[in-house]
């Protein structure tokens, strides 16, 4: 199906909101860089948030053991100065003497003991459960040397440990718990926050006293006021007015009028990033709905041969995004394209539905969270081979408490794997027999953990290889495309997009 074309955002649209955006009153000569995302956070504890907007505020204000080039994808000396493998379980640290928190606490061991063993504990319920679930104990060996002691072996700890897993100051944080530290957050990072007000703004200044020899180096920009804004016609306004100098979330058509502007500049990046439709074959939802017809396998097939990937990816998504066939980020260690490729054919689908004793279709609620024009154009697809897709679209809170509650037979998820290069953030996140795996197969979750544990590297790519052909090959999930953000902003800054996602504004300068 041929998708509508998005109607151009023409200059007088947008100097009708311009009129109404706020006054620029910051910028360079004020040393004064204005963001804006688009979700409000749900906190400022890397812990408790899964959304894309925490885990880049994270990367300003925290700091991890290890740093992770994202060039080079080297491991590199952070927090800790160089690590070391005892036994396929234990790994030991060394830690820097050198570094302070931004209350003046001295950083040690202690920190990185308390946190870590509070995060793995499974009654603190952190939200990225399957990031810190590997770890079995910290123990402290002196002021600066850790030992961190796995449930079993875990090959990729070195991965979660640079991109997972922030170091907070133990006393503050046992003092203020994750709800205080929430809203009023301390750590060693470029950046520190000094003012939140919630679902409007949070204010980052530079930390003078970072400490030297860090890979993100010292910051070069006095202050980052970071503001909660979604709608994209505002955004735009205030970028040409002068009110923002730095969005990104612009959907490519407006992003081109955008770079028609001589003073804004755009820059479109891939990200990590996956759509992907999942779909109830193991029946979570049993009770909840009088039929599954998702527990068919030609209905699964069906439903993948329905969407029109390239098509998407190329005129909604955006110059650099492309279609992907296996449930994973194409460079993240263990994914493979050598899968089951469901090539775009709404007459074999239909024919797979009438196989599987639907001739005429069938009517499904269709749950999403983001990106309405994405889905609505897979709705589109859906209702060219006779299935009615009645779209919804709630909270990404909302969301994630429907579907674990057995409520929810086809969704429209994206994954970024919280940019760790490594494919157990994807599928061992959605498809390990976890509260979010609709599919729950034995098979799968089977190859997903013996890789987990694998410590071969040869062995664990071929066992993750045979989960993401396994997942394709039983049309687990629909994987659909990959995201492209274009980042836009003033021409006056010096900044540079990585296809992590992550902005690395403390790398950023004026001009």
């Amino acid at each position: 199906m041929l998708l509508k074309k998005i109607a151009f955002l023409g200059i007088a649209a947008i100097s009708a909101v311009g009129i109404l955006a706020a006054p620029a009153v910051a910028g360079k000569k004020d040393d004064t860089l204005n963001v804006a995302f688009e979700k409000e956070l749900e906190s400022l504890d890397w812990y408790y948030n899964t959304a894309r907007e925490g885990i880049v505020i994270s990367r300003h204000v925290y700091d991890q053991l290890i740093f992770r080039d994202p060039e080079t994808f080297e491991y590199k000396p952070l927090l800790a100065t160089s690590w070391k493998w005892l036994n396929d379980t234990e790994m030991e640290l060394e830690l820097r003497q050198d570094v302070t928190f931004h209350n003046g606490a001295k950083f040690s061991a202690d920190d990185v003991v308390y946190v870590f063993n509070y995060a793995a504990n499974p009654d603190n319920k952190v939200k990225y459960w399957s990031f810190v679930n590997w770890i079995k104990e910290v123990e402290k060996i002196d002021d600066y040397k850790i030992k961190i002691i796995m449930h079993e072996p875990f090959p990729a700890a070195l991965e979660y440990l640079a991109n997972a897993l922030p170091v907070y100051p133990k006393d503050y944080y046992a003092e203020v718990g994750p709800k205080g530290f929430g809203v009023k957050p301390i750590g060693t990072g470029p950046y520190k926050v000094t003012e939140v007000e919630p679902g409007k703004k949070i204010v980052l200044e530079k930390n003078e006293n970072y400490f030297e020899g860090s890979p993100k180096g010292k910051p070069a920009i006095g202050k980052i006021v970071w503001r909660t804004m979604g709608e994209v016609n505002t955004k735009m306004a205030e970028l040409i007015t002068g009110g923002l100098d730095w969005c990104w979330f612009i959907p490519q058509d407006q992003a081109s009028k955008l770079a028609d502007k001589p003073k804004i500049e755009v820059v479109g990046a891939e990200t990590m990033r996956v759509g992907f439709l999942f779909m109830d074959s193991a029946n979570v939802t049993k009770g909840s709905y009088p039929t599954n017809p998702f527990l068919d396998l030609k209905v699964r097939q069906a439903v993948n041969h329905a969407i029109n990937r390239p098509e998407i990816a190329k005129f909604l998504v955006g110059e650099g995004s492309r279609p992907v066939y296996a449930t994973c980020y194409p460079s993240q260690f263990g994914c493979t394209d050598d899968v089951v490729k469901y090539e775009y054919d709404p007459e074999k689908a239909k024919k797979l539905l009438a196989e599987a004793g639907y001739p005429d279709g069938f009517t499904v609620d269709f749950f999403i969270y983001r990106d309405r024009p994405y889905a609505e154009a897979v709705v589109g697809d859906l209702a060219q081979v006779g299935i009615k897709a009645n779209l919804t679209q709630l909270q990404y809170s909302a969301l994630r408490e429907k579907a674990a509650g057995g409520g929810v037979q086809l969704a429209f998820w994206t994954w970024g794997s919280n940019s760790l290069n490594d494919v157990s953030a994807f599928i061992g996140y959605w498809l390990a027999g976890t509260n979010d795996d609709m599919a729950k197969d034995p098979e799968v979750i089977a190859l997903i953990n013996a890789a987990k544990t694998e410590m071969d590297v040869v062995k664990r790519e071929e066992l993750y290889n045979k989960a993401v052909q396994l997942i394709a090959e039983r049309a687990l999930t629909a994987p659909m495309f990959t995201y492209v953000k274009n980042n836009c902003f003033t021409k006056d800054l010096n900044f540079t997009p990585y296809p992590d996602a992550v902005p690395r504004f403390y790398w950023s300068s004026w001009k």
